[in-house]
Formats: C-alpha cells, sequence, structure tokens
C-alpha cells in the first residue's frame, strides 16, 4: 500500500522483533524441558529468576537404569546444580520430586549438593518420594508435600551377593546412619525416630519401614508443610527477597564500619 507521496510505509519491524523473541524464547523453554526436564521461570512481578528442575523416576548410579525405567542421572543434575549455583542471573531452585528411591551413594550425592547451595531452594513432593528420595526431599531450605504425596522411610536394601559376616551388618548400619544423620540435621526429625520408622514391621506388606502420606509427613517433622506449586512458588520468592534484603542490611553495616 502506498501513501500520497507514491512512497512504500514503513513497516512496523519493533514488533516483529518482539515476537521473535518471544517465539525463541519459547521454542528454547520447550527444549529445556523436552532435554532435561527443566525450565527458568521468569516472573516479570518480582523479577526473580528461578530454575525449575526435577528429580523422577529412579535414581541412577553407576550402573545404568533399564531402558525402560524413567530415570535421574546423578551425572547430569550435579555439573548443572553446579551451574545454577554459579550463575548470578538465577535468584532460587525448585524442585519437584516424584522418585522412587534408587542408589544411595548417587541420592546423597545431589542431597549434598543441594543443601550446600547458597541460594534459596524449596522442594516439592508431588506423587512420592521414597526410599533416599527423603534425603532429597529435606535438602532444600523449604520442603512441601500435596496432601496425597507420600514417602517411604524404610531400611538399606542389598543387592548382588551378600557375605553373611557381622561386618556386612556393621557396614549396612554406617549407610543407614548416612541417611538418617542427613535427614534428621535437615528436618525437625529425631534421628531416634527416624530409626524406629525404618524399623517398623507392621506397615509394609512387603519390607520394613514407615509409609507417610501428606500431612503425616509434616507431623513426623521430616517436611515443613503441607502445599502445591502455588505455595512453594510464593514461599521461594519471600526466600529470595529475604536474603536479597539480609545481604543489604550485611552491606550496609559494613559500609558504617568501614
Amino acid at each position: 500500500m502506498k501513501n500520497r507521496n507514491n512512497t512504500e510505509q514503513p513497516q512496523n519491524t519493533d514488533s516483529y522483533e518482539m515476537e521473535d523473541n518471544r517465539q525463541s524464547k519459547t521454542d528454547e523453554r520447550s527444549r529445556l524441558i523436552y532435554d532435561t526436564g527443566e525450565a527458568c521461570l521468569a516472573d516479570s512481578c518480582t523479577s526473580h529468576n528461578i530454575h525449575l528442575l526435577t528429580i523422577i523416576g529412579e535414581i541412577e548410579g553407576h550402573e545404568c537404569a533399564g531402558n525402560q525405567v524413567k530415570s535421574t542421572k546423578y551425572e547430569h543434575i550435579l555439573p548443572r546444580l553446579g551451574i545454577i549455583e554459579d550463575d548470578c542471573t538465577i535468584d532460587g531452585l525448585l524442585i519437584l520430586l516424584n522418585t522412587t528411591g534408587g542408589d544411595v551413594d548417587a541420592g546423597l550425592s545431589i542431597a549434598e549438593m543441594i543443601a550446600s547451595m547458597s541460594k534459596p531452594s524449596v522442594s516439592l513432593v508431588l506423587g512420592a518420594s521414597h526410599s533416599i528420595g527423603v534425603p532429597l526431599a529435606v535438602s532444600t531450605t523449604w520442603s512441601f508435600i500435596v496432601p496425597t504425596g507420600t514417602m517411604i522411610i524404610h531400611p538399606v536394601q542389598m543387592s548382588g551377593r551378600v557375605i553373611g559376616a557381622p561386618q556386612t551388618f556393621e557396614y549396612n548400619k554406617r549407610i543407614q546412619d548416612r541417611i538418617t544423620g542427613f535427614i534428621a540435621d535437615h528436618s525437625s526429625a529425631a534421628k531416634e525416630d527416624l530409626e524406629k520408622m525404618m524399623m517398623e514391621n507392621t506397615k509394609l506388606t512387603k519390607d520394613l519401614g514407615t509409609l507417610l502420606i501428606g500431612e503425616e509427613a509434616v507431623q513426623r517433622g521430616i517436611i515443613h508443610e503441607v502445599g502445591g506449586i502455588q505455595h512453594a512458588l510464593q514461599k521461594l520468592h519471600r526466600l529470595i527477597r529475604e536474603q536479597a534484603s539480609s545481604i543489604e542490611q550485611a552491606s550496609s553495616v559494613k559500609d558504617r564500619h568501614s
């Protein structure tokens, strides 16, 4: 279409560029979710950038899980946590859990790394967080579980050849102490209570242990609150604001004394 001076009207290139940028970000998010089960959440109201991480299926250790088994690979999660910690544009971490448990060393290594991060973190148990999934759930700054979410606390299970000797029992006990000690250090549950729940023989049909559903996990002091994604995000934004305020106050005090 031409104007009266017989010249073409300039096109609004800004709107096209904005649309291209939005589409590019959408495609990038889709690829991230498809490839790794992760997403970056940017809240325009709070200006907080949150990294969403999922831990699902079996926690895979040094041996690969079967092709038909959904799994979380610790060699993928550990580097990702390092990147999140070192990225100054990421303000907080939200972890969604739906895991049946898995390798003890792999699960504890992920849990220890989450617990040692400086950025605020929140976990949300969806479906299940069984066995080694319990330390993962309590490793964050704050934890939630949905009303129908489940957690199973049970003794360490060994596979392969087992030597019938006192040393085997002692080795097994030390592994369990690592797990119960971590849970006790990162929750309000006492180590003695956790050991009692582990050895309960009236709750599970095929195993020793205790099944906790929703509010029961909160009552036992393992999880902080019952809630869903809305509550988890609200809490994480609050933690981010509190940390920023604390850093600002500390900086102000330092400036006054310098």
